[in-house]
């Protein structure tokens, strides 16, 4: 089995200017949505690569998108200090989350789309419901130092990286904080399929995987060069491998046990890849750049 080969499935270049974020739909991946620094928000079709929608409402640059496990729904964010939940069929914009007092930088849902969380260069996380017609946020957190760089909701819990260089555990059944203590200022946190690690890239161009119940360090991913950017990395088949963007240029692949590189591929033209995504329904990962372009690999 080759893990992403260097044969690209589609090149796909609709944006213009750096492409900050992208995502597959839940599941199967039937769609990919990608979101850039030129405001505007696409849908492909990652077989054909076919751009099949684009959502226009955003005044700024788009930085981060979720999509509902239902795939009927997806938010946004970025400059506009707002979060916007959008009808996937329609292209239209159903709520609008007001609250933030600057840019959000990342934002994700939880199990059935009931609550979206967003986390802000206000150094503040907001819980918003979905449901009903509030204006309000559930939840404002505020313990960050710094900008809120990433999240991801799982089980009753969000975890938060910030530039502060702490990795934030809110456990809403508990009501308690739980806080690792990274050192560099994260750019990326993804859990395993069991809940029971955290994948964090920091600005010290190393990727860690946090134990949850100790907080201990189990394994670090080295080699690519993040010192920058907000670089993003993400797990592969099954949580087996680890894959992230670089600054140099390249997309990189470790074994996830062993903390070696297995893969190291050249990808968009030698720029810096930011956003990363995979599939495993589809055996496929996708990753974008400054380049504005976005690239689907395969695996074999």
């Amino acid at each position: 089995m080759v893990l992403f080969p260097s044969h690209q499935a589609a090149t796909i270049s609709r944006h213009v200017g750096p492409v900050h974020c992208v995502t597959y739909s839940a599941g199967a991946g039937q769609y990919i949505l990608t979101g850039g620094q030129d405001r505007k928000i696409n849908l492909f079709n990652p077989s054909s690569g076919t751009l099949i929608q684009t959502y226009d409402a955003h005044g700024y640059e788009v930085l981060s998108l979720a999509v509902s496990p239902d795939n009927s729904r997806f938010a946004s964010v970025g400059g506009d200090k707002a979060a916007f939940l959008w009808d996937v069929a329609s292209a239209k914009t159903l709520r609008r989350f007001a609250g933030h007092y600057a840019r959000i930088n990342t934002c994700a849902f939880n199990h059935d789309a009931s609550v979206l969380a967003t986390g802000s260069f206000d150094a503040t996380v907001r819980l918003w419901d979905t449901k009903s017609n509030a204006t309000k946020p559930l939840m404002v957190w505020d313990e960050g130092k710094d900008s809120i760089s990433a999240l991801c909701v799982g089980d009753g819990e969000v975890i938060t990286g910030c530039v502060d260089g702490r990795l934030r555990r809110y456990d809403l059944r508990m009501g308690s904080i739980y806080v690792d203590v990274i050192g560099h200022a994260i750019t990326s946190v993804t859990q395993t399929q069991d809940e029971r690690a955290v994948l964090a890239s920091s600005l010290d161009g190393t990727i860690r995987l946090m134990d949850k119940g100790t907080g201990g360090c189990l394994q670090s991913y080295r080699g690519h060069a993040n010192s920058e950017y907000r670089v993003q990395s993400a797990f592969a088949m099954v949580d087996s491998y680890v894959v992230s963007g670089s600054e140099d240029g390249w997309v990189y692949a470790w074994d996830v046990l062993e903390g070696k590189c297995v893969v190291k591929e050249h990808a968009h033209g030698g720029k810096v890849v930011t956003a990363v995504a995979v599939n495993d329904a589809r055996k496929e990962m996708v990753t974008a750049g400054v380049d504005g372009t976005v690239v689907v690999w395969r695996t074999e």
